[in-house]
């Protein structure tokens, strides 16, 4: 999926050409094409650690020189603006709050270089305190935060000039899972709330998927896929994809006259478009569903438990393949495996 995104005008709002970045002899992105749109919409960047997501970000923001390309904001080439003159709101990893100043001093930090008057400062500041769910907090030294509570901060203080476009870098990655994924819910809301277009930097794929409105996968310096969240699972654009969003096997299957043949069994298939044929199937482990059965080719081999079920490995001839089920099973246990139709992902279709 490569549609360029744009606001109500029609005018895309960020729209990356030819962009190259090296560091020294290392091409890390190149001549690389990417859009994203105006309006409440978040785009989230996802891919591994050593991608070039984050460089990517922050050439947009004008924290690395182009060796190519452009960077432009509603048909404006920034390659060559300030970081400080392109208007873009920034929230790193640590927030990199001032440890030193108060909630208020950081949230109103920009306004001040802007020489907004105090009082129109102090009431936006207030106005965003209510908003991150943190009134009358800006009395308060910011080391008195939890983690939560200071990238709530941070991405206040990014917000408070109401800037054009909003990047995230990692926001959540310093935080503990219960609290990275409240905070995604919470940071997405605000930033939708604000009207503030974002840009989400991120490696997990819950925080892209609790956020994001639409989210581009990279790899090796390089756009590889482009979707809405919910599509993204169920049409990988190839293996390394689907493997890259947790898929735990990849087979081959046969779609014909609305059913679907694996070597795991026969399921419905109306899920599936387009014409009969061989198919390319990525499973995660909850794609299998093993059930007790004496006579069963699977031999559980592991068995676990998790809030949501069991989990198992069990092995089938010289292979192991992972699997879930709703009742407990022992090492030792013969199964027969069955795959779960709306768990099977679609590869390269």
């Amino acid at each position: 999926m490569d549609e360029r995104t744009t606001d109500e005008t029609g005018e895309t709002m960020l729209e990356l050409t030819g962009v190259t970045v090296r560091y020294g002899e290392q091409t890390v992105l190149s001549g690389l094409d990417w859009s994203v749109g105006s309006g409440a919409v978040i785009s989230a960047l996802l891919g591994p650690s050593g991608c070039g997501k984050s460089t990517l970000l922050r050439a947009v923001a004008g924290l690395e020189p182009l060796a190519a390309g452009t960077v432009a904001c509603r048909g404006r080439d920034l390659s060559r603006v300030p970081v400080h003159k392109r208007d873009f709101g920034l929230v790193f990893q640590d927030g990199q709050l001032f440890s030193g100043k108060t909630v208020a001093a950081n949230i109103g930090y920009g306004l001040r270089l802007r020489r907004w008057p105090r009082a129109a400062i102090a009431a936006r500041v207030d106005e965003l305190l209510e908003v991150i769910q943190l009134p009358g907090a800006g009395k308060r030294r910011v080391t008195e935060l939890s983690g939560g509570q200071a990238q709530r901060v941070a991405l206040a203080r990014a917000l408070a000039p109401r800037p054009r476009l909003l990047l995230l870098d990692e926001p959540l990655a310093a935080l503990d899972r219960r609290l990275r994924d409240e905070l995604a819910v919470a940071i997405a809301e605000i930033v939708r709330a604000s009207g503030t277009p974002a840009v989400l930097v991120t490696h997990d794929h819950t925080e892209a998927a609790l956020m994001a409105d639409e989210v581009s996968i990279m790899r090796a310096g390089a756009i590889v896929q482009r979707d809405v969240p919910e599509r993204l699972w169920r049409r990988p654009a190839d293996d390394w994809t689907a493997e890259f969003l947790g898929a735990a096997e990849l087979i081959d299957g046969e779609l014909s006259g609305g059913l679907l043949r694996t070597g795991y069994g026969t399921v419905p298939a109306g899920w599936i478009d387009g014409d009969d044929g061989s198919l390319r199937l990525a499973l995660r482990p909850e794609s299998l569903v093993a059930q007790l059965d004496p006579a069963g080719d699977g031999l559980v081999t592991h068995a676990a438990a998790l809030p949501t079920g069991w989990r198992l490995q069990v092995r089938i001839g010289d292979r192991t393949v992972e699997a879930v089920t709703a009742r407990d099973l022992a090492v030792g246990d013969r199964v027969a495996l069955t795959p779960d139709p709306e768990r099977i992902a679609v590869v390269g279709r």
